[in-house]
């Protein structure tokens, strides 16, 4: 039976052993689509996060894919295109349950004026990354590449931890709410100012976020009183970034860390411009969209100055992927790419060697199957450091949104290893129900962003979206469950490609052999879109691991 959600009252947790769908595979599909929502940040409006990151285009798309998810047999295949469903199709039982396309536009089309005006004719709409896939399980689903980032600045600059550090961010909607946790985690002393007074309130309610600060003179007396006494702590403060960063750089106050994952990606529906409120922005997105992007833009030059001025005396500064320093650089701001991007900087070493944001959800809402598989993860990887720390720290800090779930930066072999394995459990009983596997889209071969997944790659191929395009249709080939393209929408328009998957461990042997294939072929891709670009650790995991490389 579902669970109530009292975040969300009218969109219950997915949950028990009885089916609504014809098999395990279908209601596993049917479930993520519930559970993105219930874990949402505006689920009325079908808005999972990132401003206008959606499950589905409109409800009466919606309400069809549920219909044909319970309708469907297992050798037909649901066609989605952005958020609706077009085609339920004859396939055969080894093809994907789902394949999806949102929002990829042509080439010279791709402009976030041209996306808004398709979005206000109804004909398309952004899947976020993992939002249109059902593929998010709120603030965790990124909650472990953000402490990893933190973790490396620890290693590299203070010693190993960030204990009596302050760390200043900003943004504390569906994919920025897991910093003041993460930054707990990693021991440091973190501020996140949100514009959004109820953002910041759900975040402490979920556990993300300790303190919310009356004004900037309380919370950085907090912030202060932590760094002192080396004490880990998070604090929220209601306010406009782009006011408070110049606002503490005036007072002299240089933070350690400074970064920041408000929704600057989108000038519209997104970031909010100083002076003005919610509201007056809201009353702006259909008439005044000029203006609006105007202000937005004229705020993020302040905002992304602030931050230059940071990185001169001495913090270390980077970018989180929301195209701060894009909107910044287009409004005049000449070096903000003097501040680097978290892939390049921090965790390139690990996406070479197809190390990345694995993910796995409880299809039968049972917090005990994740316990079990925590367990198995310790049990097979004890010499990971980065799985067995990070699980350890899991259990203890991460609350569960939506159903159960669990994320680990596995690579290539592990992923594969650790799917089969639950398999076996879902097949003996010792788990409640099946399990379903998926990823970020941020992952190794599955994304091209030039600014940001793709920057500055060693060979200049940033630009290049073949390597999404031909994951999706390895997958497709390696009969995955479900198999999504992305391109970026609103002020992600034109920026970036990626690709989705998500895999059912139902405990059955066509099961075993479709996480063998997808998860495999998956990562064993990603080692090779790096090692085309000549990445030395893409070539020790070739040869270590045997992967079918074609060298010319």
């Amino acid at each position: 039976m579902p669970k109530a959600n009292p975040r969300h009252p009218d969109f219950p947790i997915p949950g028990g052993p009885e089916l609504r769908a014809k098999g395990w595979r279908q209601e596993a599909l049917l479930r993520l689509l519930e559970n993105v929502l219930s874990v949402g940040e505006d689920p009325d409006n079908l808005i999972v996060y990132a401003a206008l990151g959606k499950a589905a285009r409109n409800w009466p798309a919606h309400r069809a894919i549920v219909k044909a998810l319970i309708e469907m047999d297992e050798d037909q295949t649901l066609i989605i295109q952005s958020g609706k469903p077009v085609g339920l199709l004859k396939t055969h039982a080894k093809a994907p349950l789902v394949i999806m396309a949102n929002c990829n536009i042509v080439g010279q089309w791709a402009k976030a004026e041209v996306f808004y005006e398709l979005q206000r004719k109804g004909l398309i709409c952004w899947g976020g990354l993992t939002a249109g896939a059902w593929q998010y399980i709120g603030s965790q689903g990124v909650i472990q590449g953000t402490y990893e980032i933190f973790m490396r600045i620890a290693e590299r600059r203070f010693g190993g931890d960030l204990s009596g550090r302050f760390v200043l961010t900003a943004g504390l909607g569906g994919m920025g709410g897991a910093q003041p946790l993460a930054g707990r985690m990693a021991g440091a002393a973190i501020l996140c100012i949100d514009i959004d007074p109820e953002r910041a309130k759900t975040r402490k309610q979920v556990g993300y976020l300790q303190e919310i600060a009356p004004d900037l003179d309380a919370a950085l007396a907090m912030i202060d009183a932590a760094v002192k006494d080396k004490r880990a702590l998070s604090v929220g403060l209601v306010g406009n970034a782009a006011e408070i960063y110049p606002e503490i750089a005036r007072r002299g106050i240089v933070p350690d860390v400074v970064t920041d994952q408000t929704s600057a990606h989108d000038l519209v529906y997104g970031y909010v411009p100083k002076g003005m409120s919610i509201d007056q922005v809201k009353s702006l997105r259909d008439d005044g969209q000029g203006q609006l992007m105007a202000a937005s833009r004229a705020s993020i030059v302040e905002h992304v100055t602030a931050m230059l001025d940071f990185q001169r005396q001495g913090a270390e500064v980077f970018d989180n992927g929301n195209l701060i320093r894009t909107q910044a650089r287009e409004g005049g701001v000449a070096n903000a790419f003097d501040i680097p991007i978290f892939t390049e900087a921090y965790l390139r070493p690990l996406f070479a060697r197809a190390i990345g944001p694995f993910r796995w959800m409880a299809l039968s809402g049972e917090e005990s199957d994740i316990a079990r598989i925590d367990d198995l993860l310790l049990d097979m990887f004890p010499d990971n450091r980065i799985v067995t720390n990070w699980i350890r720290l899991a259990r203890e800090h991460i609350p569960f949104e939506g159903l159960p779930a669990r994320i680990a930066w596995l690579g290539h072999g592990e992923r594969t290893a650790l799917a089969r394995r639950v398999n076996q459990l879902v097949a003996s009983g010792e788990l409640r129900g099946p399990v379903a596997f998926s990823r970020d889209h941020l992952d190794a071969g599955a994304m091209a962003h030039p600014n940001i997944m793709t920057e500055r790659m060693k060979d200049g191929s940033d630009a290049i979206a073949d390597w999404p395009l031909l994951d999706a249709m390895l997958l497709c080939s390696s009969m995955a469950d479900l198999v999504v393209v992305h391109s970026g929408g609103g002020g992600y328009a034109g920026y970036m490609t990626s690709c989705g998957v998500t895999v059912v461990a139902d405990g059955t042997p066509d099961a075993d052999e479709r996480l063998d294939h997808a998860l495999t072929n998956d990562t064993s891709l990603g080692v090779i879109r790096y090692a085309d670009a000549g990445y030395d650790e893409s070539f020790e995991e070739i040869a270590a691991k045997g992967i079918g490389h074609v060298k010319v």
